[in-house]
Order: C-alpha cells, then sequence, then structure tokens
C-alpha cells in the first residue's frame, strides 16, 4: 500500500496537497477488509521496532561505526527544506522556473566560462623542448596511485569505481600496467575518459539562484584519474616548484602559511613598525588557463615533451554535460582551462603560477601562494602598491585576471591614516580582519575574532551530525566519538597557531559543554557537573586540546630545517620596542607556558616519540 504511494508521490506533484490526495486515493484502493487496519499497522510497527533495534545495536559496535556518519549525513539531508535549487536567474536578473529554461541556463553559463579565454598578450618566444626516452609505466607505481585514490567517491560517466580495481588486487594492477603503458606509448587515451559529468557545488555566499556563485565540479572517470596520479608522480620528480608555493606540495599544507603570516604580523605589532599585506584574489582561475600558455609553462619547466603530449591527449575533445536539479543539459566542448576535480590539476595550475610569477614574486613570507591564494606583504604602502601592480601585469598579459572586487588590503599597526592602496586607479576594499585560507587574521594581531568563528564553524558541525547527537537510543560513547571527530576538528583548525587567553579558552569550553549537553539530553536544571558530562561522553577539555595541538605544532617546526619558514619567522628579528603598559601576548609566551604546565623544553622537541609522550592530552 504505502510503495505504490511513494512512487506517485516522487512522480511529480507539486504540491503538498497534491501528497495528500493521491496519498489517500491509494489508501481507499488498498485491498482486504478494513478489520485488517489495525493488525497491519501493529505488524508494520513490530517490524519498524525491530529494524530499529538492530540498526541501534550494529551502530554500537566498531564495525557499525562507518555507517553511523552516513547515517548523520542522511539525516542531515533529509532535515533540510530545500536540498538543490530547481529554479535560477539568468544573466539578466529573470528567474526561471521551467526545467527547459533552468537547463539550457546552466549549459549557457558554464559554456562560456570554460570556452572563452581572457585577454592576454600571444607569445612571440619560443621555448625549446625537452625530447627524451621515457620509462614504460611499472607495476608499483600503479599500486602507489590505487593506494592514493579513496574509496567511496562519486563515480564518473562510465559508472566504475576505483573500488572495482582494489578489489581485484594483482590482476587489476597487471592489467593497468598494461593499458597505461599503450596509451603513453600511443598518446591517445580511451574517447570514454574525456566524457565527465558537471556538478554546479554552491559556495556558500552569495545569491544562491546565481550561476556564479556556484563551482562547478566534474566527476571523471576513476580509471583516468588513476592515470592521471600515474602522470603526476612522475613530473613531481622532474618539475622544481619554488618555494612560495604551498598549495598540494609535500611537507606544506595550509597551516606552514598561516602561521608564518601570524608570526610576521606579530613581530611588526611588537616592533611597533607597519606591515601593509594585500590579499589578492583571481577570477575563475582554474577554469580560465589558457591552454597554450599550460603547454609552454610545462616545456619551460623541463618536462619532457612525450608527457606534454600526454597531458595535452587529456584535455582533447573533451566534452561534459552539467547535472543539476532538474536533471541533465545538452554536452557541450570544453576549450579553456584546468579540470576541476581531476587529480592532476593542481599540480598543473602550480607549474603555471611558478613560471607565470617567477620575475615578481618575492621570498617568502613577503609572497605566499596557495594554488591561486596569493599574499604579497611590504614594510610601506607603496612598495606594496608597486608589487600588487607588477603582479597584475604578469598575471593578466597571460590570460589570468585579478579580481577588482575580492582583491583586500590590510595594514598591521598603523600609526596614522595612510589611506589605501590603488590598482590601476581603483581603490582596494580596506580591511581591519581576513579570512585568510580559512582563518581569520586580524590588523591588530589579536585572535579574537578567530575564537568566535571556530566556536560557530564548530556549531555548524554539529547541526550537520544533530540527527545523530540527539538520539536517545544512541549511547553517549558512540556520541562522544561522533563528537570528537566532527565536530571538535572544525573547533580547533588553526589554533595551533594562535596563543589564547583564558577568556577564550573559556569561550570555546563553554560552546563545547553546551553541545555536549544537548546530545545527552541535559540541562543546567539538572545540576550535573562538568566533570560527569565530559566523563560520560569520554571527550576531555578542549583547553587541554588545544594546548595538544599547539605543542605539537611547535615541535613540528623545531624539528624542521633552518631554512623552513616557520623556524625563519620564530627566528626573525626586527629594530624597534614594544609599547608600554600591559604588553601584546605572543605566540612564545603561550608555549612557555604550555611547556612549564607539562615540564617539558625545547630540546625534549627533538626527540618526536617523547615530545608526543609528554603533551598528549587522552580524552577520558
Amino acid at each position: 500500500m504505502i510503495a505504490p504511494c511513494r512512487t506517485m508521490i516522487s512522480a511529480g506533484s507539486v504540491t503538498g496537497e497534491d501528497h495528500f490526495f493521491k496519498w489517500y486515493k491509494c489508501q481507499l484502493k488498498a485491498p482486504g477488509p478494513p478489520g485488517d487496519t489495525r493488525r497491519v499497522k501493529r505488524e508494520v510497527s513490530k517490524a519498524k521496532q525491530k529494524a530499529y533495534d538492530e540498526l541501534y545495536t550494529r551502530l554500537d559496535t566498531r564495525e557499525g561505526e562507518k555507517d553511523l556518519y552516513r547515517l548523520a549525513r542522511q539525516r542531515d539531508r533529509d532535515e533540510k527544506d530545500v536540498q538543490q535549487v530547481r529554479v535560477i536567474k539568468d544573466r539578466d536578473g529573470r528567474v526561471l522556473t521551467s526545467e527547459e529554461s533552468v537547463q539550457r541556463r546552466w549549459k549557457e553559463y558554464f559554456e562560456e566560462l570554460m570556452n572563452e579565454e581572457n585577454e592576454r598578450e600571444k607569445r612571440v618566444e619560443g621555448v625549446n623542448s625537452v625530447e627524451q626516452k621515457v620509462d614504460t609505466i611499472r607495476k608499483d607505481e600503479v599500486r602507489k596511485a590505487l593506494k592514493r585514490m579513496k574509496s567511496g567517491k562519486a563515480v564518473g560517466p562510465d559508472d566504475l569505481p576505483v573500488e572495482v580495481w582494489k578489489c581485484l588486487g594483482e590482476a587489476a594492477v597487471e592489467f593497468l600496467a598494461s593499458l597505461f603503458n599503450r596509451v603513453l606509448e600511443s598518446e591517445r587515451m580511451p574517447e570514454e575518459w574525456r566524457r565527465s559529468v558537471l556538478v554546479p557545488i554552491f559556495k556558500n555566499k552569495g545569491d544562491v539562484q546565481s550561476c556564479s556563485n556556484y563551482r562547478g565540479i566534474k566527476l571523471m572517470s576513476h580509471t583516468m584519474k588513476l592515470w592521471e596520479r600515474v602522470v603526476e608522480a612522475r613530473l613531481r620528480k622532474v618539475v622544481e616548484i619554488c618555494e612560495q608555493q604551498y598549495g598540494f606540495m609535500p611537507r606544506k599544507s595550509t597551516t606552514d602559511a598561516i602561521f608564518a603570516l601570524r608570526i610576521l604580523m606579530e613581530k611588526y605589532r611588537d616592533g611597533q613598525r607597519e606591515l601593509h599585506c594585500v590579499f589578492v584574489d583571481l577570477e575563475k582561475a582554474y577554469d580560465r588557463v589558457p591552454r597554450e600558455e599550460l603547454w609552454y609553462c610545462m616545456r619551460k619547466s623541463g618536462v619532457a615533451e612525450k608527457y606534454v603530449r600526454v597531458v595535452q591527449d587529456m584535455y582533447e575533445r573533451s566534452r561534459t554535460v552539467v547535472r543539476c536539479a532538474v536533471g541533465q543539459t545538452e554536452e557541450f566542448n570544453v576549450e579553456v582551462g584546468l579540470h576541476q576535480g581531476s587529480a592532476l590539476s593542481p599540480f598543473l595550475f602550480a607549474i603555471v603560477m611558478d613560471q607565470l610569477s617567477e620575475e615578481v614574486r618575492q621570498e617568502s613570507p613577503w609572497t605566499m601562494m596557495f594554488a591561486d591564494d596569493i599574499v604579497i606583504c611590504s614594510e610601506s604602502r607603496e612598495q606594496v602598491e608597486e608589487n600588487l601592480e607588477r603582479w597584475r601585469f604578469a598575471l593578466e598579459r597571460r590570460g589570468m585576471k585579478v579580481s577588482r572586487s575580492k582583491t583586500e588590503y590590510m595594514c598591521v599597526n598603523e600609526r596614522e591614516g595612510s589611506g589605501t592602496v590603488r590598482l590601476q586607479g581603483e581603490e582596494v576594499k580596506k580591511v581591519l580582519e581576513f579570512k585568510y585560507l580559512g582563518s581569520t587574521v586580524q590588523s591588530n594581531g589579536e585572535c579574537g575574532k578567530e575564537v568566535k568563528k571556530r566556536v560557530q564553524a564548530g556549531w555548524n558541525g554539529w547541526r550537520k551530525v544533530s540527527g545523530v547527537l540527539c538520539d536517545r537510543k544512541i549511547s553517549a560513547r558512540i556520541k562522544g566519538k561522533v563528537y570528537r571527530t566532527v565536530v571538535r576538528p572544525s573547533m580547533l583548525y588553526g589554533l595551533e597557531t594562535v596563543s589564547l587567553r583564558k577568556r577564550q579558552e573559556s569561550e570555546l569550553e563553554v560552546a563545547e559543554l553546551k553541545m555536549l549537553r544537548f546530545s545527552l539530553g541535559v540541562t543546567r536544571l539538572d545540576r550535573i557537573r562538568n566533570k560527569y558530562i565530559r566523563g560520560t561522553a569520554h571527550v576531555g577539555r578542549l583547553g587541554d586540546k588545544v594546548r595538544e595541538a599547539r605543542l605539537r605544532w611547535f615541535g613540528h617546526v623545531q624539528r624542521r630545517e633552518s631554512e623552513y619558514i616557520g623556524r625563519r619567522m620564530l627566528d626573525m628579528g626586527l629594530p624597534g620596542r614594544r609599547q608600554r603598559g600591559s604588553p601584546k601576548r605572543r605566540y612564545m609566551d603561550g608555549i612557555n607556558e604550555d611547556m612549564k604546565l607539562v615540564g617539558a623544553s625545547v630540546e625534549d622537541a627533538e626527540d618526536r616519540d617523547r615530545w608526543r609522550e609528554m603533551i598528549r592530552c587522552g580524552d577520558p
């Protein structure tokens, strides 16, 4: 009786009234005498209760923990009123409602984005190609590529997940090695790999009905991604990327760049000297990379011509469709830019940025790049304005475009109104805070705004799994584990690079305890102490975890080579005196307090295992 109703409801009804009447008519036509209704309901209730009991029993085991996170994501999706936007606006701002017009608009937007280049100068000079013999692809290369591929990812148009190759084991490795060698020799990959499905992902800012506020991620063949990973591993061995690039580079992360910028700002604040920073944003950076520039930069970087032709083949005759809430659009060609969602694209973009910025970049931390996120620093406003103009010229003459509306300027320790910088005569927006790689930096060197953002990020994560955390039938142990693995990491992000005050630590812990009390169904009126709440959920103090993360990062910095950007920043000395009065809290002030609390010294950080044992704060 229920299944036909669900089929009818999902088939295309528009309003809640239609849903009800179709269900009601279906119920009237249900077979069986009226007296059987109660018995059927009882049987359904018993079966439902039995299924729930089995579900919660399984979730309380180690084997069922993966199902728990899947259940949390599903409940989060089910609670949303609108999962996908079905109506969008055209280029003139008019709302489109019909399925055909919505599909046409999505196709029009992405086809224009991925097939039109920005204005650029054509290169006159040539570059010598590197003609050399390349080795055949070995089985161990395929094994490494398979190991790096994550399971459970959305498949491409061929509907063949990477799990198939993983399950086949050595047979798959042998077959793929043979296949990839044929592709390498012929420089032609299968035609099926050229097709992709583009899914618009909302950027969580701006008008939800505007196509420009969506990022197009391509779902590509997993077998092609394996091929890309093999090629990427080989390219990384021959191409050396500049030390200013932190994005998708080995032994580098967002934390390195955030830490370097924060310590640089702290040093200038303590020396009572001005530091001028410009955060450069590139418009549609991945989607507007000219293909000719990509080939030129690869050859200039010393990539063998064989690999250049292999990468050219990956982008030749590529086609895609847009999958939106109202169906799929017609297929169209993609002639410009890199594939977003490709395993090779981040490294190709790093090669392009490395070559285009060769003549304008300075050493870290005066220039730092994370893919297309660029920060330029200088001691004077005039100098940073001049550097910004040089960057604009170097990038825009080769087809990249600096965003005038999203590029922002910040002055640290500004002593008098020094105005703002200009870009081609237009004022760059001046800000007191900026979200750099997910972490908020302030012009006064403080971290109060970042603490509030971490609290908000924690609540956002908590709401996503609240369907599980607030379920009374799930044990407190499981709720605590979900909190520790989903919610707490979002609250800790970037805090290893700052030294918090007691009040700021308390602000984080208050938010944490509110989440735990909500999850366990306990209020302040129940008069249950915080330590019992933490013990029941097996969750330690957030302040202790912040201290552990800070000391762990400090130990990591101390063990790195002396040329490492983090060590250079900590050892950096600037002329100048700290201001009179109560001194501002510095990063090393917090580190010294932390080390005194755990009984450690700087020398202990050299022994990684001993350091980890000394600083560890386990959950109860």
